[in-house]
């Protein structure tokens, strides 16, 4: 049965072996469209995901599959590159209607992180955080920046599960609230 067949069958082991044909190929076309190695290592996975669930389009009569998947990842690199450049336009805009606003002149940033596209939204995140108390401020560092989970956050300060629980409910709270202009900016 050839990989395409064993794909449509769904047959995951197909999939792995696509995977392993591919990802090269595409990792190198990805990063060659967006220059930044995280991002199209995410796109990778997009790709992959899109060809499993959209396997059933691809016609043999209108060309090969690997062609087939290589258009796919050139489009899904295209897209995000689009949505970094609407994201920084929009940081732009929202840094520019923040210091009017507020009349406020920051600090200009270091050139290598002024130029990571959501700058902006990085200081005032960064911001809301500083303002959360010290065992809030933890348990979200934990949590979203070592990618810990309750019961690990737990285990690694000896707090009890409910307490680490309640913390990270109100360190929620406190940043939808402090960060709540945001919301609108990020849609």
């Amino acid at each position: 049965m050839t990989l395409l067949r064993r794909l449509k069958s769904r047959d995951q082991v197909a999939l792995a072996e696509l995977y392993d044909l591919l990802s090269p190929w595409v990792l190198g076309l990805v990063f060659r469209i967006l220059q930044d190695a995280a991002e199209a290592e995410e796109v990778l996975s997009d790709v992959f995901v899109q060809v499993w669930d959209r396997i059933d389009q691809h016609d043999a009569r209108r060309g090969p599959l690997v062609p087939w998947v290589l258009s796919i990842a050139r489009n899904r690199a295209l897209d995000a590159l689009r949505r970094r450049r609407r994201w920084w336009r929009k940081a732009e805009r929202w840094e520019r209607a923040r210091s009017a606003e507020t009349g406020d002149q920051e600090p200009a940033p270091d050139p290598a992180e002024a130029a990571v596209p959501g700058w902006p939204v990085h200081q005032e995140v960064h911001r809301a955080l500083a303002a959360l108390p010290e065992e809030q401020r933890r348990v979200v560092l934990l949590a979203h920046f070592e990618g810990l989970t309750h019961s690990e956050i737990a285990r690694r300060t000896g707090l009890p599960l409910g307490t680490v629980k309640t913390r990270l409910r109100m360190a929620h709270a406190k940043l939808a609230e402090a960060l709540s202009d945001l919301k609108d900016w990020m849609a």
